[in-house]
């Protein structure tokens, strides 16, 4: 026994603490989770009960309770604000909505050609700031416009304006839902109809609208809620409509009166929540539209159809394409509309804005730090939630955390951004106005969606990858960097893309957190209009458009050539 105990091998104390505080697997799971849903506490749960509190306390910092609601409720000029705001997203959505239905069915359900064209056509307001819609329907229809005569009269600042930009601006957004809508269709159901000779109105009132309810539901909820809070477009064409995006943008850049701000910030955020849950809802009610042996529907050659459709589609892709190539243009006009020869001296940023070129610089900086570091905490994030087993409650906490910022509008984000990050009391109001707290921002505000898209491609991936990487003794993050990271190259390239594209245009969420040299391309556009220069607008406007999409045109290609290849094993 003794000899036994004499060959056993010395350890070194070094390596005795080596041992004793090495840690599971399990446990780097635990931590990382653990970090991820504390850096979405910081970045998204902080802010907005920043935002509650401010609401609740007098301009000197005592509790109030609910005295700024009340005075809010009493005060007849904002809750005039209130009900315009409701009434013309109320209006614009339903505008939109049938408009957008039709051109979507119109992409799926008929045979009429050049739908790459026209699906084209309808996303190219996604790719501009929402200012640029109103810049260029002043071009168009305001006192010096082209097509004044037809407003007979009326004025295009006001709720006009409004309605008609916001249209535009949010078309693509509804047109996308109700797209995916149509096109989870059962091909079984329209041929078992067809051989019963039921007519086409009567198919579509009991198979084709009934399947898109739950689509309409949904691009409804998100139009009202990215038009009652847009502050871009109220901004450059209200005039002296108010409504609750301005409102909260005055009382706290203008009167620096932030409870108050806080308080229009939570009205705002109401309507927001309210479709959220409404929303759920109606997802948890919708059936499955797609069996196991569901046929894809494939629409049948249709003359007359095809040809209404198509003279529909034309005119609002023209529409559209005609409105923003006008305020394309009016930006090299030297002198709207007295001198229409052309100019680049409208790109000349500097002779009508401090900061020149250097706002589209930011912008920049903004997108790529906003795509790589927002990409790589998404999809970790969502791999973490969806791939890792153990510790169900945290990771339930963080999913949710991930889903908040849905039901957040940007204005709303930025608001609770300027609460919790200037705060005296914060040690990270340092950050304040720097590049860094306009990057968290974005992360914060675009996250869901990338969020949805990063666990839809994850779920597509068999459990077994984890089994054989644990039958092998392989930590998950050998896994994660060879295997599923890989695999997932195109969802990733699509949320960078996503990421940049919308840090690019963004305004309302970063409109109270610029400083002096982190001023950015969007909203020079505001300052340039406010100062008279609507052609240096546009011409801002109109670089933000052509890199976006230049950006978008490089990842179809990137996609094509390159993730064509490597994912062909896909469609074996």
């Amino acid at each position: 026994m003794s000899g036994a105990v004499e060959a056993m091998p010395a350890v070194s104390p070094r390596a005795a603490a080596t041992r004793r505080f090495a840690i599971s697997e399990t446990q780097v799971a635990g931590l990382m989770i653990a970090a991820v849903a504390a850096v979405l506490v910081l970045i998204i749960a902080l802010p907005l009960w920043a935002l509650l509190s401010k609401s609740l306390q007098s301009v000197d910092g005592r509790f109030v309770g609910l005295q700024n609601f009340v005075t809010y409720a009493s005060t007849p000029t904002l809750m005039a604000s209130l009900v315009n705001s409701v009434w013309v997203a109320g209006l614009a959505t339903a505008i939109v909505i049938p408009i957008a239905f039709v051109y979507a069915y119109a992409l799926t359900r008929s045979r009429m050609p050049l739908k790459s064209v026209f699906t084209a056509a309808a996303l190219l307001p996604i790719f501009a700031p929402s200012l640029l819609s109103a810049l260029a329907l002043i071009y168009l229809f305001g006192n010096q416009g082209m097509l004044r005569s037809w407003m007979m009269g009326a004025s295009l600042y006001g709720p006009i304006g409004i309605i008609a930009a916001e249209a535009l601006y949010s078309f693509p957004h509804a047109l996308l839902i109700l797209t995916t809508a149509l096109s989870l269709s059962d091909g079984r159901l329209r041929e078992a109809a067809d051989a019963m000779g039921t007519t086409r109105r009567r198919i579509f009132w009991t198979i084709t609208l009934p399947g898109a309810r739950y689509g309409l539901v949904s691009a409804a909820f998100v139009v009202f809620t990215l038009v009652i809070t847009d502050f871009g477009i109220p901004k450059v064409i209200g005039g002296q409509f108010d409504v609750l995006a301005t409102d909260a943008y005055r009382q706290v850049v203008g009167q620096q009166n932030f409870p108050m701000g806080a308080v229009v910030g939570i009205v705002l955020l109401l309507p927001a929540v309210a479709a959220f849950f409404v929303d759920r809802r109606a997802q948890k009610r919708q059936t499955a539209l797609l069996s196991a042996r569901a046929v894809p529907y494939e629409p049948k050659p249709d003359r007359q159809r095809d040809a209404a459709l198509f003279l529909f589609s034309a005119l609002v892709a023209l529409a559209i394409v005609a409105t923003y190539a006008v305020a394309a243009w009016g930006s090299f006009v030297r002198y709207w509309p007295y001198n229409l020869s052309l100019t680049f001296a409208n790109y000349d940023f500097a002779e009508v804005e401090p900061t020149g070129w250097g706002g589209y610089s930011n912008s920049l900086k903004l997108a790529g730090l906003t795509a790589v570091l927002g990409t790589t905490l998404v999809f970790v994030g969502a791999y973490l939630i969806e791939k890792i087993k153990p510790y169900r409650a945290l990771r339930g906490f963080a999913h949710f955390l991930a889903m908040l910022p849905m039901a957040v509008p940007g204005l709303v984000l930025g608001l609770g951004y300027v609460f919790f990050f200037n705060a005296s009391w914060n040690p990270l109001n340092v950050f304040y106005g720097t590049l860094t707290v306009l990057v968290i921002n974005t992360v914060a505000h675009y996250y869901t969606v990338a969020h949805i898209t990063a666990l839809t491609s994850l779920k597509q991936l068999d459990h077994e990858f984890e089994a054989v990487s644990a039958s092998l003794k392989r930590p998950f993050w050998t896994l994660f960097g060879r295997v599923t990271a890989p695999i997932c190259a195109p969802a990733i390239l699509d949320i960078a893309v996503y990421m940049f594209v919308n840090a690019m245009t963004t305004v309302s969420a970063v409109i109270f957190l610029y400083g002096a040299d982190t001023k950015l391309a969007s909203i020079s556009i505001v300052h340039m209009d406010e100062a008279g220069a609507v052609a240096s607008a546009a011409a801002m406007g109109t670089v933000i458009m052509a890199t976006a999409i230049g950006v978008k045109v490089l990842h179809v290609a990137l996609t094509a050539l390159v993730f064509g290849r490597l994912q062909r094993w896909r469609r074996r």
